[in-house]
């Protein structure tokens, strides 16, 4: 019996993910947050969305392994 997110969910998370990374990599690139703001909304963003994708690519790899 399994608990938590399904296969599905886990492949939306990963896509969610990868693109706010990209948004915030296109925000921060790009100049429009000035001062010390980028870091910290920089950081705290990024630790989501990587950390999110992270975890999501290594459960959807982990079910790839396990068939």
């Amino acid at each position: 019996m399994s608990f938590g997110p399904d296969k599905a969910e886990h492949r939306f998370r990963l896509a969610v993910s990868i693109i706010g990374l990209v948004v915030l990599i296109w925000i921060i690139a790009s100049g429009r947050m000035t001062g010390f703001a980028w870091v910290e909304v920089g950081a705290v963003a990024g630790l989501f969305f990587g950390g999110s994708a992270l975890w999501s690519g290594w459960q959807l790899w982990r079910e790839g392994k396990n068939r």
